[in-house]
């Protein structure tokens, strides 16, 4: 008898691969990633999927705080939720960030980086058959947590409106009045670089109240906005404080990426279900590095200002040289490191785009297909990078995409 064959990979993992938008790709999602080689590893090309750390470092500070830390070795091990001293400092400084009072030991919790936090509170909330809405187009792993944890995921396009594209509240009505368990976006918006007006804000948060659904918003860019654009915060509307769960973090802005600790701010009982699930997963965040929180917000207030403005005239070089492809249509947004161009007119799929951006201008970029189905014809490009190397990769990039459109 032949030896029973068993796939390696579980169900819930397989879920992840998105075989259900094969029909618009010809492939799933995870195939189509490794056919470009998207596992963050850059394989020796200039990879924009992230911020150049070299050009961006973190701030002078950052690193005597961990080795500061580090050498107390009663500092290895605390709370799942996150150490004392390190609750209370965040406990002020997001406090003050968000406009909404954080108790220290019952609304906050210190998480493997944003990206740990993100799968701990969708793990906490989110069972099998639990309908989702999810912002079109976000973040690209959103989805793939969702759907690992079995959830039915209803995608809520974005409007055009006159300060960028904005959450169709319409669309998230008609979800809604289905049922769903929460709504998840991030604000401003990765991929495309929106930041939410005060109407969609109060748009959302009237929906929440009135259809009893929960929001999960991303803000992990609010400190990376440009022109004085007004930002506003969930949690701080009116009847919003219990039902919105905010996900913080300096691994952007501030380039703390590599201390890999963010933040989760909630109700007590969200804050609870989150710390049981680190308790099972990683224990808590790392725990040298979580100090590192302590001067965040506080003591990175003048190096957030130049950053931002720094990052404005990159984004400004970016726009004006990808528009010299004929037919790319760049509109960037009021936040983020992030371009979001429009390369349907170029007759060309965002893969095709990808692999010759790759191939002839030995770039990496994220095509829009990741981030979800309206992605399509898009890709994109984080321009915090050093300029010089930065410029003539653009120039690179022109030539290869004109190339392959012609």
């Amino acid at each position: 008898m032949a030896a029973t064959r068993y796939s390696v990979e579980a169900r819930r993992l397989l879920r992840t691969h998105l075989p259900e938008r094969s029909d618009a790709l010809g492939m799933s999602v995870r195939e189509a990633d490794l056919g470009l080689r998207l596992d963050g590893a850059g394989h020796g090309l200039l990879d924009t999927t992230h911020f150049d750390t070299v050009r961006f470092p973190p701030p002078e500070w950052a690193a005597g705080v961990f080795a500061a830390a580090a050498e107390d070795g009663d500092n290895a091990y605390t709370a799942y939720r996150g150490g004392a001293e390190v609750l209370r400092a965040c406990a002020r400084s997001v406090s003050t960030l968000l406009g909404v009072d954080v108790h220290p030991e019952h609304d906050i919790a210190v998480t493997t980086g944003t990206q740990g936090g993100l799968f701990a509170t969708l793990s906490a909330l989110v069972d099998f058959g639990d309908v989702v809405a999810l912002a079109d187009p976000e973040y690209l792993f959103v989805e793939r947590m969702l759907r690992f944890l079995g959830a039915e995921v209803v995608r809520v396009p974005m409007v055009d409106d006159p300060a960028g594209p904005q959450l169709d509240l319409a669309a998230l009505e008609a979800v809604a009045r289905g049922g769903i368990r929460l709504l998840l976006t991030s604000n401003p918006n990765n991929p495309t670089g929106t930041v939410y007006t005060e109407q969609t804000i109060a748009g959302v948060g009237r929906l929440a109240v009135e259809h009893d659904f929960l929001v999960v918003v991303d803000e992990l860019y609010c400190r990376l906005v440009y022109d004085e654009t007004p930002y506003f915060h969930l949690a701080a509307r009116p009847g919003l404080r219990d039902r919105t769960i905010t996900l913080l973090g300096g691994s952007k802005t501030e380039s703390l990426s590599g201390y890999r600790v963010g933040v989760v701010v909630g109700p007590p009982e969200v804050i609870d279900a989150v710390e049981q699930v680190m308790a099972i997963s990683c224990l808590r965040a790392p725990a040298y590095a979580q100090h590192v929180l302590t001067r965040w917000l506080t003591d990175d207030v003048e190096f957030v200002r130049d950053r931002v403005l720094e990052l404005r005239a990159l984004r400004e070089m970016t726009a004006e040289r990808l528009r010299q492809v004929d037919g790319l249509v760049v509109q960037p947004g009021n936040g983020t490191a992030y371009l979001w161009p429009d390369v349907s007119a170029l007759g060309l799929s965002d893969v095709q785009v990808a692999k010759a951006l790759q191939a002839d201008a030995g770039v990496v970029v994220s095509p829009g297909y990741q981030f979800g189905p309206s992605g399509t014809g898009r890709f994109r490009v984080c321009f915090a990078r050093d300029e010089a190397v930065w410029s003539a990769a653009l120039d690179r990039m022109v030539l290869a995409l004109n190339g392959a459109a012609s």
